[in-house]
């Protein structure tokens, strides 16, 4: 960025201060009468010292407006650049606000009082959206500018309302071990908007290192754990960043422009010292162990009187920190208290992992609930009455505990049928579950079948057998077909389901590049909504085939899986560790959904080298130029069919003449103008 552009960009920002209420004002001046109301945001006509001012002295700061304000969310919107340690106070009086600071200021600095939407007008609340006022207690003003987009590392969607941390690079390189964010504080503070695009001002020709936050408590620092984060991978200088356009949206009321680096936020894995939390028995048959961190070493688990191999483990969340234990023995083989022991890896007051014993008691004996006690002494009732009248009683039955959900309705052919436990079985009696298939005249045929236990769940097993398409089946489970670790058993089941047929179904063929042989990818299908509709885990050349989507719209997802574990991993700031990336694939007229027909096959080439080629500032723009030819696209068929639409209600009555007051917006740094039209060309 040349200082000349960083003076066109200096004079069109304060156009955009200043100006916005003339945008705004142009933008409603066409509006049909119907009762004045109030929709301009207040008007500033002054400030003391003034704006800009340099050698900057005084403690109070009064900015006049051309009417009464208010000053609302002073702790979510109102932040200074850079941070001080002492918020200043902001109190309304009259058509002004006076702020009092009440800090020291650092010398040759410049600073930004940034208001955010805070100050609105008293009476209908329109924000003085982006309101700043700067100063400097140096000789100069600080006037460089970036431009950065937020995203989602995880989902890829916008994250708005992000904040930039720049610090000064002391040494052109970023250390191993990356302390930054908890030890300096920033030389300057920036906040984007709901868009997802950050424009950072008043900043020095210098390196910084950048990070930004999603800043969940509103506190304007970063807290591990609670706060996303991202940060890039090297040092950045405002003056030899490439040129880039600003423009105002006249609708949204918010600044756009092109980005120059991509921030892709996730959240951070905090460092969390392992040891074991809690040890409970929730129930007669299991033992729940929850543990601090992620991925427990486990060395050795045993419990007195009870055989290793009837000990079922079941893990319950993806990092393995909460396991369940099922105890595979009766009931009346269990005591009330079971005493046990776990050899595990903790860590000392070093953070170093050492073994470690922990003695277990776990302690479980049913008691009757209130409900129970209820319904037990109405039952004895009822059976007092019954013997009093000289009749028979019989006690109503009890429903079974055992639970087992089959699956029904329909089934893709290439996949199998799945049941899923209450409890892991500790039986099946293959001679009670049968598989039947319906012939069109209605009669049955037994079908071999074979079953497996699922890889992830315990409590899952799978029916695999040579599934016809479009036919229909019947699972039948007998009383007694499965028996859990508690000895329960299932009533008898009989569940129906179709087969799915091909030619009522679209299949999608990818032939996919990698970026080399030893690449491994995870593909998402999606539907319009965003859900997983199928999943291809450790895909890395070659050819892969989706079948039986539904028709409609569909959106393909994909994973680059750096270490092939068939799941996004996130990042680590410390350790300086990107996120791994997701990337939606477009095809090369810029289309987003593939439209799925029934009986259709739509082949698709994927080269992983484009689809997470590195982001750079000419592909950020392309992408941006892509999304609006495509909003503009929808504005038109949408104003299309608003006239056809009134044309067909006009039919009949009188001609009401109509104006359309739209407005465009402005473009900066010598670039072409871009359209300031009211949806965000980075939100699909």
């Amino acid at each position: 960025m040349n200082k000349k552009t960083v003076g066109i960009v200096l004079k069109s920002m304060v156009v955009l201060m200043f100006g916005a209420a003339f945008l705004w004002s142009c933008a409603n001046a066409m509006q049909p009468t119907g009762g004045p109301r109030d929709s301009l945001p207040p008007v500033v006509i002054g400030a003391t010292p003034s704006f800009g001012t340099t050698d900057f002295k005084d403690t109070r700061i009064t900015i006049s407006f051309d009417e009464y304000v208010q000053v609302t969310n002073q702790q979510s919107e109102f932040f200074v650049s850079p941070p001080l340690k002492k918020k200043p106070t902001i109190i309304v009086k009259g058509r002004g606000i006076q702020i009092d600071i009440l800090d020291t200021l650092k010398e040759n600095t410049t600073y930004a009082l940034n208001f955010g939407n805070s100050v609105k007008d008293n009476n209908e609340g329109n924000p003085l959206g982006s309101f700043r006022y700067v100063f400097s207690t140096g000789k100069e003003i600080d006037s460089m500018y970036m431009s950065a987009y937020t995203v989602s590392a995880e989902k890829g969607d916008t994250v708005s309302n992000t904040l930039l941390f720049f610090f000064p690079a002391e040494v052109d390189s970023i250390p191993d071990y990356d302390s930054t964010m908890f030890n300096l504080t920033p030389s300057v503070l920036a906040r984007g908007e709901s868009n997802g695009i950050v424009l950072a001002q008043n900043l020095k020709p210098i390196d910084y290192r950048v990070y930004a936050v999603k800043d969940n408590n509103t506190n304007f620092a970063y807290d591990p754990g609670v706060d996303d984060v991202a940060f890039l991978d090297s040092v950045l200088n405002p003056i030899s960043m490439p040129e880039f356009s600003v423009w105002y949206d006249t609708t949204r009321h918010i600044v756009m422009a092109d980005p120059q680096v991509n921030f892709r936020l996730f959240r951070d894995e905090n460092f969390k010292r392992q040891r074991l939390n809690n040890a409970v028995r929730p129930s007669q048959h299991q033992l729940r162990m929850e543990f601090s961190a992620p991925y427990p070493q486990i060395k050795e688990f045993t419990l007195e009187g009870i055989d290793s191999d009837k000990i079922v483990t079941d893990y319950v969340t993806r990092d393995r920190d909460t396991i369940l234990y099922w105890l595979d023995v009766p009931s009346e083989s269990l005591p009330d208290t079971i005493k046990g022991r776990m050899i595990y890896m903790k860590h000392d007051s070093l953070n170093v992992l050492v073994p470690d014993t922990a003695k277990l008691e776990f302690f479980w004996r049913y008691v009757e609930s209130d409900a129970e006690r209820r319904a037990r002494e109405e039952e004895e009732k009822k059976r007092e009455r019954a013997e009093r009248n000289g009749e028979v009683y019989e006690a109503p039955k009890k429903p079974n505990p055992f639970k087992v959900d089959i699956q029904r309705g329909t089934l893709n052919p290439e996949q199998h049928l799945s049941m899923t436990f209450g409890m892991p079985v500790s039986e099946i009696d293959t001679t009670r579950l049968l598989l039947l298939r319906n012939d069109e005249e209605g009669k049955m045929f037994r079908v071999r079948y074979g079953l497996e236990q699922d890889s992830v769940d315990v409590k899952k097993w799978l029916i695999t057998a040579p599934w016809n398409e479009g036919d229909s089946y019947n699972v039948v489970a007998l009383q007694g077909a499965f028996t859990d670790v508690a000895r329960q058993q299932n009533d008898s089941t009989n569940m129906k389901l179709t087969v799915l047929d091909r030619e009522d179904f679209g299949t999608l063929v990818l032939n996919i590049t990698p970026k080399s042989e030893d690449s491994r990818y995870v593909i998402y299908l999606l539907d319009s909504k965003n859900k997983v509709l199928q999943t291809r885990t450790n895909v890395s050349g070659g050819q892969e085939i989706f079948r039986f989507i539904t028709p409609g719209d569909v959106v393909i997802k994909v994973l680059e899986d750096l270490n092939g574990n068939g799941v996004w991993d996130t990042g680590n700031m410390v350790q300086r560790r990107q996120p791994e990336r997701n990337e939606i694939y477009y095809s090369p007229d810029g289309e987003e959904y593939i439209a799925m027909k029934a009986n259709w096959e739509v082949e698709l080439d994927i080269d992983m080298n484009r689809l997470f080629a590195p982001v750079t500032t000419e592909s950020m723009r392309e992408r941006m130029s892509m999304f609006e030819r495509k909003r503009q696209q929808r504005l038109a068929e949408a104003r299309a069919a608003r006239a056809a639409q009134e044309q067909q209600q006009q039919q009949g009555h009188s001609h009401v003449h109509t104006h359309d007051g739209g407005m465009g917006g402005f473009g900066m740094n010598g670039l072409s103008g871009q359209n300031g039209g009211g949806m965000n060309p980075f939100n699909r």
